[in-house]
């Protein structure tokens, strides 16, 4: 493959892919839209935001709180998402897979946990 084949195929790649995100298909300032903001809030691709719709529309309700369909409902999609997300991630079971809402907490959960299996009594932190 020559230098400009592979060239095109990226641009292709990155065309296809930019296709699955609605909202890059504005023009900012004359500009096909660029998002590097990833950190404060990502941008979802069109199943996702599918997904999201059907939820709003059909099955709204608290997870793990109520008996009644919407309840079930939502809660068995939650659950399914977790048996996924532990199959991807070759999880033992989805009792080891647990959403958060951002980087952050998960990296605060983290540290939180496994700090108090490890702090001993007289131990200092040194974090301010």
């Amino acid at each position: 493959m020559t230098l400009a084949q592979d060239r095109t195929q990226d641009r292709t790649l990155a065309a296809q892919v930019r296709a699955d995100f609605p909202i890059l298909a504005q023009t900012v300032n004359g500009h096909p839209l660029v998002y590097f903001d990833n950190a404060a809030t990502s941008q979802k691709p069109r199943a996702v935001l599918e997904a999201l719709n059907h939820y709003y529309e059909y099955d709204n309700a608290n997870v793990h709180r109520g008996v009644h369909a919407l309840s079930a409902r939502a809660t068995d999609a939650y659950e399914g998402a977790r048996d996924k997300v532990a199959a991807f991630v070759n999880a033992a079971s989805r009792d080891e897979i647990v959403f958060t809402r951002n980087a952050s907490e998960a990296i605060n959960l983290v540290a939180y946990s496994w700090g108090m299996s490890q702090l001993q009594p007289g131990m200092k932190s040194s974090c301010r």
